[in-house]
């Protein structure tokens, strides 16, 4: 048992060092697109790929963050820099493994926020809450240090909403006495429900498309109706001006303050009718 317990938790440290560097190198995507410099490529770089554990860390208060005591992981989100900012990130390669790899480390980072919260004695909520933080917290840090809305606020597939999920379902397997089988699961199921969102194009709709729609139907029908753009319809409350081509040329010489019958440049004759 002990056997298995070590081979799950070794197995999820290489998904949680693959989603870092996964991440790194797509924050120095990023930064090639703005023209950074080394250091430009490095902090987006980071923070993507270890924003998410070390907001977990400093929220529970249980010491240290996990990334600044072992090295691995600065030391994989940095070569996820170097890479980035020697080579493009782009190609057919990159397009077809970045989201596969993003996902599998979506689910990883929400079991373990969820797992470690668990451990510290705090409910289920603080689990869930801080299993999407963890899966989710490095890329809204880099969206916002590049001065761009957040991914997760909308206008893409799910991604905070599977990672509420897989946190979810940590929470559940804790509460049965089964964590090891948890972590694998809910590893499974963040990728699964992250890739599909992905190929299917999963979005939560937003606020336009929950606007609630008046049903005229048992409502009053108004005397008048708002004038639209280029309609001859009169509101009660402004009505329309009238145009210079409705007045008469004697109406419109009287407004110009002039005779009726005398025309410009010339001066009617004493016998003219």
């Amino acid at each position: 048992m002990a056997d298995l317990n070590s081979a799950v938790w070794e197995g999820l440290r290489v998904a949680d060092l693959t989603g870092v560097l996964a991440n790194a190198l797509l924050g120095g995507a990023l930064a090639r697109a703005r023209g950074f410099d080394p250091v430009g490529f490095a902090v987006p770089a980071v923070v993507s790929g270890l924003g998410g554990g070390i907001i977990r860390d400093v929220l529970l208060q249980r010491g240290t963050p996990v990334a600044l005591t072992d090295y691995t992981y600065v030391l994989t989100a940095l070569a996820g820099a170097v890479v980035a900012f020697l080579l493009p990130v782009r190609g057919r390669v990159w397009d077809s493994a970045f989201p596969l790899v993003d996902a599998v480390a979506l689910g990883c980072w929400a079991a373990a926020g969820a797992q470690k919260t668990l451990e510290l004695g705090l409910g289920w909520l603080p689990a869930v809450l801080l299993g999407t933080i963890t899966a989710v917290g490095g890329s809204v840090t880099r969206d916002v240090l590049l001065r761009q809305v957040p991914a997760i606020f909308g206008g893409n597939t799910l991604y905070a909403t599977c990672a509420l999920v897989a946190s979810s379902v940590m929470v559940v397997f804790a509460s049965l006495g089964h964590a090891t089988a948890g972590l694998v699961v809910t590893t499974l199921v963040g990728a699964t429900l992250t890739r599909l969102s992905q190929v299917r194009g999963w979005q939560l709709p937003d606020a336009y498309a929950w606007t609630p729609r008046i049903r005229s139907a048992g409502l009053p029908r108004p005397r008048w109706r708002p004038r639209r753009s280029g309609s001859d319809e009169q509101t009660p409350a402004r009505r329309r001006r009238p145009r210079r081509s409705d007045l008469s040329r004697r109406s419109a010489a009287a407004a110009r303050g002039r005779r009726p019958g005398r025309v410009a440049g010339r001066r009617r004759s004493p016998g003219a009718r």
